[in-house]
């Protein structure tokens, strides 16, 4: 997630969509008041010095880590809310942090995939450390591991909530027109990161007719709002 005050726009991080490419390449341009959130060792690694700067807040609404967890000695991860800012953080939330005026003032953006195409990218990222590997099928049967939830990272009371959201399969010229709305043209490149490995074949062949229609159903909204086909 990158709240940039310099250049005026909020980006909202979605899961499997070149966000860690987009992130690498917007935080070159950022200033030193602007918000960089830290992500995984390995996907800083991505980024020029592996910037990431400004994420702690304080904010009555961050929520507190549970006692828990501090009596035990739990680390703090960069991903969890008490933090301030962090990776994949919800419209809903930042809008409450920033503020109506610069919420309504910046240019908001995020990025969306099919969603049958992205959940067999997700597959292959969650299922990377596993051996053997398990099924497409069986993974699906873990709904709470399995399903991505993009859409209301970008949504807010089930509504599209930013200025635009720009298609993965057209990552080239919507990211291009994000640059362009904000004032960044030709500053920018996407470097190539974060890609899972080991996926083979179009994405259809993964699914069966009875998984098509499950991970359809997860994913209405999505579908609906993009005009996204199998």
């Amino acid at each position: 997630m990158i709240l940039s005050h310099e250049h005026r726009f909020i980006y909202i991080k979605t899961y499997k969509t070149a966000s860690t490419s987009i992130e690498a390449a917007l935080s070159e341009v950022c200033g030193p008041d602007d918000v960089i959130t830290p992500a995984s060792k390995a996907l800083m690694k991505v980024r020029k010095d592996e910037r990431a700067q400004n994420w702690r807040l304080d904010h009555p609404m961050v929520p507190k880590r549970p006692l828990v967890k501090r009596l035990l000695g739990r680390p703090e991860r960069a991903y969890h809310p008490s933090v301030g800012f962090y990776e994949h953080m919800p419209a809903w939330r930042v809008r409450a942090y920033v503020g109506e005026d610069i919420w309504n003032s910046y240019y908001k953006f995020s990025f969306e995939r099919n969603p049958w195409d992205r959940q067999v990218s997700w597959y292959y990222y969650k299922t990377k450390s596993k051996e053997p590997r398990p099924s497409f099928d069986d993974f699906l049967r873990n709904p709470k591991r399995a399903y991505v939830e993009n859409f209301d990272l970008y949504a807010i009371d089930d509504a599209i909530a930013l200025d635009f959201v720009g298609r993965y399969e057209l990552l080239s010229e919507d990211f291009a027109a994000v640059l362009d709305a904000v004032g960044l043209s030709g500053r920018v490149s996407l470097p190539v990161s974060n890609v899972s490995g080991g996926r083979e074949g179009d994405y259809r062949s993964y699914y069966t007719e009875h998984t098509r229609t499950m991970v359809g159903g997860w994913y209405r909204r999505e579908i609906e709002a993009f005009g996204y086909l199998f």
